[in-house]
């Protein structure tokens, strides 16, 4: 139990150089590999950053991986990543990782059967409508739970207004 409130100039050195070095090369990662390294579009790019930061940290304060071992993990997990992303443009590896975004409201009707299948909660629908300062339910256009987890607000005070189909192409209704 002693050891948690102590440690040695040694370890502290090491964290601090480990630190910088893994540091370092997220950064030249990222740089490499591009802005999508960090960004939650999908599910996996979602997942890639978990991992990374979970590497980081195990890299930093483990003395059982090592600075060398950290960033070359951490290159695999951008290589996986690009080559996810290279791969999505394949429909069929698409459908098979990714999540189709789900319809939660058409205009102000509440597609029930939406919400349970994403487990979404009425209440959780009622936040994210006050998020988006949601004055009347006649103002929704139309709500998406999206492939990230995320739930997107549509909406309009001009209730002549239309949506582009566009936007909901890929957008399960049921």
């Amino acid at each position: 139990m002693e050891k948690w409130f102590t440690t040695d100039v040694t370890t502290l050195a090491a964290i601090a150089l480990t630190t910088v070095g893994i540091y370092a090369a997220v950064i030249l990662y990222t740089r490499i590999f591009g802005k999508r390294s960090f960004s939650k579009m999908s599910s996996f790019d979602f997942a890639m950053t978990v991992a990374v930061g979970s590497l980081i940290a195990t890299t930093i304060l483990s003395h059982s991986v090592s600075l060398l071992e950290g960033v070359f993990g951490c290159f695999m997990i951008y290589a996986m990543q690009l080559l996810a992303a290279i791969s999505r443009r394949w429909k069929p590896f698409r459908k098979a990782i990714d999540n189709s975004p789900l319809l939660l409201m058409d205009g102000s009707n509440i597609l029930e059967d939406n919400l349970r299948k994403a487990r979404v909660t009425k209440g959780d629908l009622r936040s994210k409508l006050r998020e988006a300062n949601i004055l009347s339910l006649t103002e929704v256009k139309a709500v998406v739970f999206e492939t990230t987890g995320d739930i997107v607000v549509i909406h309009s005070q001009n209730h002549h207004a239309e949506i582009a189909a566009w936007l909901l192409t890929d957008v399960k209704r049921n």
